[in-house]
């Protein structure tokens, strides 16, 4: 048996590798241990920019603000704004956004593509004196939402309100109940912290809305964010290097390797790492225990992971609530949601994969009966019930090999 040389005080010498590639790096940062990764390849690589960022570094696409100043331009790209906030969002009536849109009160921030097409926008109004502003529309073409615009597009709106209104720290909006979950994302809260008498009687309500909050900080560079992440990431990944042991990497035991023989034993006091991990003899004397999970039960745990942490699942991640959506239940008698098939898979309910299946597909099902096509909802679903249908025939093949 191949092992490392022997130290001072009889414990082995290890191999401590000072760059890691990428997949070390993450597992390391989760606590799962890298021995048996490849070598480092080197200087570690980050996550890929969005596209949306790309197109923008490229000039295929410009963020522009514009209000109604009787320009050509600024009608055109108002114009183009009006119709994407009708598309996009069926439910609010079509002269309101048009009255919204080209009010002389009104200010947009649009992403413009091959000229004055627009595929992305805000709508607000600020009132300066108050210290906030109403966001009233917000919405990209559905095509496009998986290239980032949407995040994209939010920091270069607060970015855009810092130089043009240096005193304003606050947005409010009213979000419908499929968009919280995204603007939750975007640093906005249901928690209004904002004294009433600031803001009530300047904004509309809305029925049906959830009003939330965003406060920008003063020294966060919002056009900067992705470089300001991952220099927080790497801090925090040299820092777990420097207490953690999970990076070294032992030599693997030659009894296991291609042409050695076969029933071969092994002393777990002869495994390199074990007893530095705090393993003891005493750990066998119990049984073995089973986590009591078959492999049909991973695979839900799998796909319903793959589908919940997918962009476009936001929609499906929790239950509809009644108040904000009061028709719902008249319309869907069977709700179904990626929260409550998660309940069922934890306290075993789905015995087997079909009844997990029929869950999934109700979700998708129930979002096509109350939604309208074309809608944002609608194309969602159809794309993640490809996506599942993708996942599960992938696992069909893993199994077959």
């Amino acid at each position: 048996m191949v092992r490392p040389t022997d130290g001072p005080n009889g414990e082995p010498k290890v191999k401590v590798e000072d760059k890691m590639d990428e997949g070390q790096l993450m597992r390391l940062a989760t606590g799962v241990t890298v021995d048996a990764t490849a070598p480092s390849s080197g200087t570690p690589t980050f996550k890929p920019e969005k596209i949306a960022h790309v197109e923008l570094r490229k000039g295929i696409i410009k963020v522009v603000p514009v209000e109604n100043d009787r320009e050509p331009r600024s009608l055109v790209i108002l114009t183009g704004l009006k119709t994407l906030f009708q598309k996009q969002l069926p439910k609010m009536p079509r002269e309101y956004i048009a009255r919204l849109v080209y009010d002389t009160n009104s200010k947009c921030l649009a992403i413009i593509k091959r000229g004055y097409k627009v595929v992305g926008g805000i709508c607000y109004r600020p009132f300066p004196h108050r210290g906030f502003a109403e966001i009233t529309f917000f919405a990209t073409t559905s095509v496009d939402q998986v290239k980032g615009y949407g995040s994209m597009l939010m920091d270069h709106f607060k970015a855009h309100i810092r130089r043009t209104y240096p005193d304003m720290w606050h947005f409010l909006t009213y979000a419908d109940n499929y968009a919280v979950g995204y603007f939750r994302k975007q640093g906005f809260s249901k928690d209004i912290t904002l004294d009433r008498s600031i803001w009530a009687g300047y904004i509309k309500d809305y029925e049906g809305g959830t009003i939330m909050q965003c406060t920008m900080l003063e020294r966060v560079d919002y056009l900067n964010t992705r470089e300001i992440l991952l220099q927080q990431r790497e801090a925090i990944l040299s820092k777990i290097r420097e207490m953690s042991r999970s990076h070294i990497v032992y030599d693997g035991l030659p009894q296991f390797q291609e042409g050695a023989p076969e029933e071969v034993t092994v002393d777990p006091k002869d495994v390199p790492g074990l007893r530095e991990s705090g393993w003891t003899p005493s750990m066998m004397t119990g049984p073995i225990r089973s986590n009591g999970k078959s492999a049909e039960h991973n695979l839900m745990e799998k796909l319903l992971g793959d589908l919940s942490g997918h962009t476009l699942a936001w929609p499906f991640q929790q239950p509809v609530n009644a108040d904000e959506v009061p028709d719902y239940y008249e319309v869907i008698k069977q709700p179904m949601d990626f929260s409550t098939m998660e309940h069922k898979l934890d306290t075993n309910q789905y015995s087997k994969l079909d009844a997990f299946l029929a869950d999934a597909q109700l979700v998708f099902d129930n979002c096509r009966a109350y939604n309208p096509e074309g809608t944002i909802y609608y194309k969602n679903s159809l794309k993640l019930e490809k996506f599942l249908k993708d996942q599960l025939a992938a696992s069909h093949v893993k199994k077959e090999n």
